[in-house]
């Protein structure tokens, strides 16, 4: 009995060795799973896409899609909708890429297409008692049904048929419509029309003109997302050298496509007549395809190389300008600096000297007053009659006094705003302080541009965390074009300050009554170097270092305009928390 248990508890033991084995990897964590690209798909636009009887993605595009994913290891997950939604839904970036949408100039404006992987064409469907057409321009003053947001429905409204159009949100409706009697007309896809005609047994709606527009077709993204549609271009590329995206368009699109040749034909033509000629022209044909690849190569290398060298040359530009601009402003500082010592020192003597002239005058009054009493009633003083002197002489003292403070307080605004900072130090700020700052120190150029310039301060603002020089600068520079915008002195400029409890935030904005800013400048508004005022001096640097400074305060700087009615410039700032606040002053 001994002897056996021996052997016995080693394969016991071994056994829960084993096991623990096994249950200890088990609780290894695992790779986080790679975040899933979600593809748009229109749910209604068959062969290329659509859901299937039981709800599950299908069509040319799907398969597409699957097959690329596959090949470049991507994990995908489609949503589908209707055309509106996956659009809306891309831009709000909900949507990572749309598999299917047709390339126009108005769209490429908000999105980045990829290579088409296919071109779709349009043709016009009519009822059977329909006279037939031959072109889009034969539809005018015809009632026509396009698919709503479709490339046709954009091309149709550009040229001004919007009236006569009738839109339909899937392509099935528009052919249910046509045959309803409803129009009189489809603009509508070839393919998509020709498969659901089929589909829905409309044997009196056929196109009576194929191919009235053709467009390109394939995979687009919101713009800027190009290193996604890299990848889907990358494994496009690969489908079309391994023959699988030619498997895949035959599987879906070829039999709704025209009939090709016969393979019997083909043999028959092989046999007879290529075949020798083949014979003696393959080494040269072999010989052409080797020589056409290197060359090939070769193009592409060099291609990639002028791209490589215009991008480099570019960026040292961008580099170069950015430098002589920076020193520019760092002389500037430096030669603002001298400036104010040097009207600082003449200004201080004339703050330190009028108080004793005024002293000294109304010492001085009490005799030229018995002079004026006893001698002479009507003597002058300085070509002035001393009555009237009497009079003006403190007035005037008093203004010349008020003039050197401001040009103090100008002084010192400017060396404010002219001192460098490399690492400012964050503060807590009144930001009306700073915007009144601001205004005194382009005071002299917003009186030269309007005289409706508004400042209307928010009452106990809560303090913000920045830096004064910096936050004042932003607000010259949004000052400065405002006025800049302003096509006459009438135009108006306000500069306002408010809280925003429920958020947290204090805005300041400056809202002018000038020319506005095209839609398609907007959005360019804070990148360097863009302006549109280079002919009259402009570097296109203020409002791109402006919105580095707002960046760096955790804030925001937006801009709302209408070309011909004005701009708001609003800059919003965190509040400081009162428990914080008091913590700093502490």
């Amino acid at each position: 009995m001994s002897r056996l248990s021996r052997p016995s508890l080693c394969v016991f033991g071994l056994a829960a060795l084993l096991t623990a084995g096994t249950a200890w990897a088990r609780t290894e964590p695992a790779a986080p799973a790679p975040r899933a690209v979600v593809v748009g798909m229109n749910r209604d636009y068959p062969p290329y896409e659509f859901l299937d009887a039981s709800g599950a993605p299908a069509g040319y595009n799907v398969d597409l899609t699957r097959a690329i994913a596959e090949v470049t290891g991507m994990t995908v997950r489609f949503r589908s909708g209707n055309w509106a939604e996956i659009r809306s839904a891309l831009m709000a970036g909900e949507i990572d890429i749309l598999q299917g949408i047709s390339a126009s100039p108005e769209r490429d404006r908000q999105l980045d297409f990829a290579q088409p992987h296919a071109i779709v064409h349009h043709a016009i469907f009519a009822r059977a008692d329909t006279p037939p057409v031959d072109s889009l321009e034969a539809l005018r003053g015809k009632k026509v049904i396009v698919f709503a947001g479709g490339i046709l429905d954009d091309t149709l409204t550009a040229r001004g048929f919007g009236e006569d159009l009738i839109r339909a949100p899937t392509p099935k409706e528009a052919l249910r419509l046509l045959a309803a009697g409803r129009g009189d007309y489809v603009a509508l896809a070839l393919l998509p029309g020709t498969y659901l005609s089929r589909e829905l047994g409309l044997n009196t709606v056929s196109p009576v003109a194929n191919n009235v527009a053709a467009a390109s077709y394939g995979y687009a993204v919101k713009a800027g997302n190009t290193e996604l549609l890299a990848r889907f271009e990358e494994g496009m590329t690969i489908l079309k050298k391994t023959g699988r995206y030619k498997d895949i368009r035959a599987r879906w699109l070829g039999v709704l496509e025209p009939p090709g040749i016969s393979r019997e034909f083909v043999i028959r033509f092989l046999t007879f007549l290529v075949l020798p000629l083949v014979l003696v022209l393959g080494g040269t044909v072999l010989w052409s395809r080797s020589l056409k690849k290197l060359v090939t190569e070769r193009t592409q290398s060099l291609a990639r190389e002028v791209v490589e060298r215009k991008r480099s040359e570019e960026q040292l530009r961008l580099h170069q300008q950015q430098l002589v601009q920076a020193d520019k402003m760092a002389a500037l500082g430096v030669l603002a600096s001298g400036i104010a010592h040097e009207i600082n020192n003449p200004n201080g003597f004339i703050l330190l000297n009028l108080p004793t002239l005024k002293a000294a005058f109304h010492d001085a009054s009490e005799v030229l007053d018995a002079h004026q009493r006893e001698v002479d009633p009507h003597f002058k003083l300085a070509g002035i009659p001393y009555a009237r002197m009497r009079e003006e002489l403190p007035r005037m003292l008093d203004e010349v006094l008020a003039g050197g403070k401001r040009i103090k307080r100008i002084v010192e605004d400017l060396k404010d705003f002219a001192r460098r900072e490399d690492a400012p130090r964050l503060e807590p700020t009144d930001l009306n302080v700073v915007a009144r700052a601001a205004v005194r120190l382009v005071e002299a150029r917003i009186q030269k541009a309007t005289r409706r310039f508004g400042l209307e301060l928010g009452d106990e603002l809560p303090r913000v965390r920045g830096n004064p020089q910096r936050i004042e600068q932003v607000i010259v520079n949004l000052l400065l074009n405002a006025c800049e915008a302003l096509p006459g002195s009438d135009q108006a400029v306000l500069l306002r300050t408010r809280e925003e409890p429920g958020r947290g935030t204090v805005v300041l904005e400056v809202e002018d009554e000038g020319v506005g800013i095209r839609p398609e400048n907007l959005l360019r508004l804070t990148e360097p170097f863009f302006t549109t005022k280079r002919e009259s001096g402009g570097t296109g640097l203020g409002l791109s270092v402006s919105a580095g400074i707002v960046k760096e305060h955790g804030g925001k700087l937006e801009f709302v305009s209408r070309p011909g009615q004005g701009t708001v410039a609003r800059l919003t700032l965190p509040a400081l928390p009162q428990a914080e606040l008091w913590e700093t002053l502490a």
